[in-house]
């Protein structure tokens, strides 16, 4: 839950004649929408000069209190811009005060308006939050932690609560922070035959000199990143680069062709010509355009020529967010003798890709117990 507040819109309302007014809040009111939608979440109810947003509902995602944080981060980021506006037609501008909190809360009903205690204690930090801050709650900074950073304040006396909140102010947020941190400190059981079928796979690849596809699939939560991390650690005598397919955002087609791009040393030096300006186009460092199909052909270009000095393993994750360029590059990539030995993990029921390859291979894993959850009752941020 995400609950964002202009502060000071009392006195505002006094500076400004209603139609004035309400045409400044109705520009914060669309930006915030904006902000909320494009980080996944959804706008639930505008509450005077406050906007209550959900992620989690309808949709849920594995990093919704992630996106909740970050959508916060960059409505405040945005309200400069806004605010350079206002003073320009208005002669006024805005300060927001966020609070953000986690928790289960009962959805689906006619009005379609979450409720719970999670809601509550998420406008219970927004109140506490001063001008331009954003406070959140112990439950969302314990899903968030690996990818920012929050200072502690005291806890809250907050209004009907019998317990002082626990709130933490936000200071930063990494962009570039995966949904959440896995651990690999404890040993991985039962997936013995998954991992002996990537170093298999890998071992021909190596001794062939050929490019092998295998895709890991299985449902969220399941472990396919720890038994590649697994396999990854097995390897001696080979590089590893890895990309990661990312689940929502602007200009993303390309960005696990562009992490590993940039994870092979001197890539622009391995390659000339035209598929150096190729790369150099989709790294946006190039003043040249390039086509996908340039792209494709230089990126597999890239991958023959590192292989070539010694076994060269790509990894693409969550390649169920792969978008059709992106895919395409990949496949293009595999078609050579030359070329690496791939690894990439997916959902079920996702697009997934291979082509040209010699030995593909597909490793499904299971949930080894079911889980159940109710279908109106949710977890959201």
């Amino acid at each position: 839950m995400v609950f964002s507040d202009v502060t000071g819109s009392t006195a505002l309302g006094e500076r400004l004649d209603p139609e004035s007014l309400r045409r400044v809040l109705a520009r914060y009111f669309e930006l915030a929408s904006q902000v909320v939608e494009r980080h996944g979440g959804a706008v639930e109810k505008f509450i005077g000069d406050a906007v209550m947003a959900v992620f989690g509902i309808p949709h849920v995602h594995e990093d919704d209190a992630l996106r909740a944080v970050r959508a916060a981060a960059e409505l405040g980021g945005a309200l400069g811009e806004l605010n350079a506006e206002l003073e320009r037609d208005f002669g006024t501008t805005l300060a927001l005060r966020i609070g953000i909190n986690t928790g289960e809360v009962v959805t689906g009903t006619e009005e379609r308006l979450a409720t719970g205690d999670a809601v509550n204690v998420a406008a219970r930090l927004e109140q506490a939050a001063e001008p331009g801050e954003i406070l959140i709650g112990a439950n969302t900074l314990g899903l968030v932690r690996d990818a920012v950073i929050a200072e502690g304040v005291p806890p809250l006396e907050a209004k009907g609560k019998s317990e002082p909140l626990a709130a933490y102010r936000l200071v930063s947020v990494d962009t570039d922070a995966p949904a959440f941190a896995r651990r690999g400190d404890t040993p991985m059981i039962g997936r013995e035959r998954q991992l002996k079928l990537l170093q298999n796979a890998f071992e021909t690849a190596a001794t062939e000199r050929a490019c092998h596809l295998v895709t890991v699939l299985g449902p969220a939560g399941v472990g396919k990143s720890r038994l590649v991390a697994e396999f990854m650690s097995s390897l001696d005598g080979a590089t590893v680069v890895r990309g990661r397919c990312l689940s929502y955002g602007d200009g993303i087609t390309y960005w696990p062709v562009v992490e590993v791009v940039k994870q092979i040393p001197d890539a622009e030096t391995l390659v000339d010509g035209a598929a150096a300006k190729a790369l150099e186009a989709v790294l946006g460092e190039g003043d040249v355009a390039a086509t996908p199909d340039e792209i494709a052909w230089a990126f597999r270009k890239l991958l023959e020529t590192r292989a070539a000095e010694e076994p060269l393993v790509c990894i693409f994750d969550d390649i169920q967010w792969g978008r059709r360029r992106s895919s395409s590059s990949s496949s293009t990539s595999q078609t050579s003798r030359a070329a690496p030995p791939f690894s990439s993990s997916a959902w079920p029921g996702r697009s997934c890709w291979s082509a040209g390859l010699r030995g593909p291979a597909e490793s499904s894993m299971r949930r080894r117990s079911p889980s159940s959850r109710s279908p109106r009752r949710r977890r959201t941020s």
